[in-house]
């Protein structure tokens, strides 16, 4: 017996110890994880670094344009010629070879300025696609949170099932023994049977949700999906947040304000450049030529066997846009709209987070008191159950009195998880639109 007694411990140590070794994801792994392998943000970082690979060629719209050309012919003519004098001239097999290259140089000296806007609605670029790595990193960071604390949620409900499952256990012992001794009845035993079963169906179904959501959280953070972890069993909520605190300076720093801003930024700069493109455009040009004929043999006694001509040019051009059927101005009018396009845009936005932070703290304020007054109601609920069955042993209440009890408790239960749960989600969002769940 003691063998016995000793082997069972030693299994049970060991599966302590086992459950005990299981990696523990906690929630700054998992939004560091996300933050390295999620596929949306490296899209995003793939954007910027396209942009910031434009502006490192920037410099390159100041710079000439230089090429080359060349190009080498080799030719076999058959000529005949009659001449005044009567006389005829008839040859084949004539071969003569001919060498073009130049070198010509165009450089920019004057666009009406567009070449600057350009150069620095490149390097706005660049910020908007940083800009926009920090959205993406932002509304990322933001589902993570919100998909971890949903996987604990759902693991304290898992909790509560459990334990409302073990009242039921009781209860099925308790009307299968009165049942024995003649004092019960067999449909009380059936009912608590009958709820039993439904628990456990529950603590299944909510086994296979967390997985559920185990599986969404491995595709946001990037991880192989075979992977084993659990997640922490509670969830903080912040006291301390304040809706002046919120608004202010929201416009430097949520993302989605700051991008609507660069956005008009680049929309003038745009202006700029279609502007431009009605002033005359001077440019600096110049030549090196070379042509070389080579003839193996000849007809005419004037043509000659080896003629080679180099040469170098240098100039100015001026293009001055007349009419080019009202295409420039066209440009312009539609750039100027794109700018009061862009700033409709800005107090649209402006007036959206202005309403999601204005919702989203009120949401936090209610679940904030549903959630005071919820943990207040589970432990009268808890009191509640443990009174009813100590009664229902005693004899002196019925079945009904008990299982209303535990549905009571189930109900306080299920509120005071979703006002926990729904509190951080309403944090999670502030912080979201405040653009600081990243720090």
């Amino acid at each position: 017996m003691k063998a016995r007694t000793g082997f069972l411990l030693l299994v049970l140590c060991g599966c302590s110890l086992w459950a005990g070794a299981q990696d523990m994801l906690s929630l700054e792994q998992a939004i560091a994880l996300a933050l390295k392998n999620n596929y949306d943000i490296q899209l995003s970082r793939n954007d910027s670094a396209s942009y910031a690979l434009d502006d490192s060629y920037a410099y390159a719209a100041f710079l000439p344009r230089l090429n080359g050309t060349a190009s080498k012919v080799w030719n076999v003519n058959a000529q005949k010629q009659e001449l005044a004098n009567g006389s005829k001239r008839d040859t084949s097999g004539l071969k003569s070879n001919n060498l073009q290259a130049a070198i010509n140089l165009n450089w920019t000296l004057f666009d009406g300025l567009k070449m600057f806007a350009t150069r620095e609605r490149v390097a706005e670029l660049v910020k908007l696609g940083d800009l926009g790595v920090k959205n993406q990193v932002v509304n990322t960071v933001a589902t993570v949170v919100t998909n971890y604390y949903g996987i604990v949620r759902q693991k304290q409900q898992l909790k509560a099932i459990i334990e409302q499952k073990s009242i039921s256990e009781e209860r099925v012992k308790l009307a299968d023994k009165k049942l024995s001794v003649g004092l019960g009845a067999k449909p009380e035993l059936l009912q608590a049977k009958v709820d039993l079963n439904a628990f456990i169906a529950a603590q299944l179904q909510q086994n296979t949700l967390i997985e559920q959501l185990k599986e969404q959280l491995n595709q946001l953070i990037g991880i192989d999906k075979t992977s084993y972890y659990d997640v922490l069993d509670t969830i903080p909520i912040r006291e301390d947040l304040i809706l002046g605190d919120i608004r202010n300076n929201i416009d430097l720093t949520n993302p989605q304000l700051l991008i609507a801003k660069k956005n008009i930024t680049i929309a003038e700069l745009t202006y700029k450049e279609r502007r431009g493109e009605r002033f005359p455009v001077l440019n600096f040009n110049s030549a090196y030529n070379l042509t070389r004929t080579t003839n193996n043999s000849v007809i005419n006694t004037f043509t000659p066997l080896f003629n080679q001509n180099a040469g170098f040019n240098y100039g100015f051009s001026l293009q001055v846009p007349i009419f080019n059927a009202f295409n420039a101005k066209r440009l312009q009018e539609q750039a100027a709209l794109d700018i009061k396009y862009q700033q409709i845009s800005l107090d649209n936005q402006r007036s959206i987070v202005d309403v999601q932070v204005n919702n989203a703290f009120k949401d936090y304020e209610l679940q904030k008191r549903n959630l005071s007054l919820e943990e207040e109601n589970i432990k009268l609920a808890r009191e509640n159950v443990f009174i009813a069955l100590e009664r229902f042993k005693q004899g002196v209440s019925t079945y009904i009195e008990l299982r209303e009890a535990q549905i009571s408790l189930n109900d306080a239960y299920n509120r005071l998880i979703a006002a926990r749960f729904n509190a951080k989600v309403a944090e999670t969002e502030l912080m979201r639109l405040k653009g600081e769940i990243v720090k």
